[in-house]
């Protein structure tokens, strides 16, 4: 899917609706399957943008990828360098690190894993059985963020 223009799949009403549901609950305590509601300071208004997401550790590190592409929220993340990741009460203030295409074949494919339930439409075809070929080749099209929880 790479081209000149980075790329990105905006979410249908459903999905935009589903997300917001997904946030409300990871807000209020409930996190499902994992999520949590991510914050992170908008690039051009600084007020805090917020978007479920779905918090994958691997290898003793923990990463938040975009399955969509490049996304408002990753190039708030690129901006910002962290944000902060609640559920309920619970407010994990973290920085981030973009990952260079080269190092995220193994991220990708556990995350794939795990989340590819979810998050599979997104990878035009790839998913954890994919060969790392097919893997590597989709990489630039889903920024890979490690985080390192400060509080």
């Amino acid at each position: 899917m790479s081209s000149s223009s980075p790329y990105y799949l905006k979410g249908s009403r459903l999905n935009v609706r589903l997300n917001s549901v997904i946030g409300w609950l990871a807000r209020h305590g409930v996190s499902l399957a994992g999520t949590a509601e991510m914050s992170v300071p908008g690039r051009k208004s600084g007020r805090m943008q917020r978007i479920p997401v779905n918090p994958h550790t691997y290898d003793g590190e923990q990463y938040l990828v975009s399955a969509r592409g490049h996304s408002q929220w990753v190039r708030n993340m690129r901006a910002a360098g962290g944000g902060e990741l609640r559920v309920g009460r619970k407010v994990r203030g973290f920085t981030a690190v973009e990952l260079p295409d080269a190092e995220k074949l193994q991220v990708l494919r556990t995350y794939l894993e795990k989340w590819g339930w979810e998050v599979n439409q997104y990878f035009d075809g790839v998913t954890a059985k994919s060969s790392d070929e097919e893997i590597i080749a989709c990489a630039p099209d889903h920024p890979v963020f490690r985080i390192t929880v400060t509080g």
